[in-house]
């Protein structure tokens, strides 16, 4: 049976309704200033990154999401659903303000700022809430039904989403960029099928808690280096694609992620068979359109200014070496 996107809560609760990713995390509007001048506005954030790109890509995505009723709330949840996503979890709240995030970029340079204050104003942005309890218990049809579970941030509700995802049968795949709980970090990691970070962000903090997560697949990177995939037997080391032109590297790990996600969900293994070489064609083409994406300004100007068609072309491609 066909599965499309435009459902209704009764089409929802079918037995035959299945989701490719269910996802909660860091979803903002950035706001893209060039040389100090503002070019554009998008959905931003990690997680909106990874999960609306994956929609594009026609893949079957729920996002779980808490915004605020106000223009950018509704202009994120219209990204969502211009892409494809199943937006029936994005519940907005009177009295808060959707996130806003100000990215700015030295197009000379390449190199770019993130920051929760307008450079406009030097006022105050509004910034990322998680999900709460509420908006856990109604999208627990979402969470028990996806593949994969993904999530950049969290919370006890978070926590609770990975749980009852993990418990149905999903593959969860956690990109923390802190550890700000150590107890909720501890109990998400055994839960954790892929944990990717990044060495500037989380190394040696990580280690401690390593000791007791050994069936998860770590994905660590190294910026312009490149990425290791370890597991408890294997590390394989991936060099970084060559970039063709630099105009701004935001959104490289949001790439890699995708390409990773998306060829998981073409070719899952049972969770319990999964090692570093499953994920190492997924990260391989991630690696790919992260160079390509390098030459647009903003974390997904590739599938803004070439579309998901092109996006996809550089996933589906067969390196000539491995």
């Amino acid at each position: 049976m066909k599965v499309v996107r435009s459902v209704n809560m009764h089409d929802m609760t079918s037995q035959y309704y299945r989701l490719d990713v269910a996802g909660t995390g860091f979803t903002v509007l950035d706001k893209i200033y060039q040389d100090g001048e503002l070019s554009e506005e998008a959905l931003g954030g990690s997680c909106a990154n990874v999960l609306v790109s994956l929609a594009m890509l026609n893949r079957h995505v729920a996002p779980v999401l808490r915004l605020g009723d106000d223009d950018e709330g509704e202009r994120l949840i219209s990204e969502f659903s211009d892409a494809g996503a199943v937006i029936d979890f994005i519940h907005r709240h009177n009295g808060l303000r959707s996130p806003v995030l100000a990215e700015q970029i030295d197009t000379r340079s390449a190199e770019h700022v993130f920051s929760f204050r307008c450079p406009e104003t030097d006022v105050d942005l509004p910034t990322y809430e998680s999900i709460g309890l509420s908006e856990f218990n109604k999208a627990r049809t979402a969470l028990t039904r996806c593949t994969v579970f993904y999530t950049d941030r969290l919370s006890r509700s978070i926590l609770d989403a990975m749980r009852l995802a993990n418990n149905s049968g999903a593959l969860v795949v956690f990109e923390p960029s802190a550890i700000q709980d150590p107890t909720l970090f501890s109990e998400a990691l055994e839960l954790t099928a892929v944990l990717k970070s990044s060495v500037d962000r989380l190394d040696d903090e990580l280690s401690e808690f390593l000791h007791h997560a050994t069936s998860l697949i770590r994905i660590t990177t190294h910026g312009i280096a490149g990425l290791e995939i370890s597991d408890a037997t294997t590390k394989i080391w991936c060099e970084a694609e060559p970039a063709t032109e630099v105009r701004d590297a935001c959104g490289s790990g949001d790439m890699v992620s995708i390409g990773l996600i998306d060829r998981l969900l073409s070719e899952t293994p049972p969770i319990s068979e999964l090692s570093a070489e499953h994920l190492l064609d997924g990260v391989k083409a991630g690696q790919r359109l992260a160079a390509e994406n390098c030459a647009y300004e903003g974390a997904r100007g590739l599938f803004r200014s070439r579309g998901a068609g092109f996006a996809r072309s550089i996933l589906s491609q067969v390196p000539e070496t491995l």
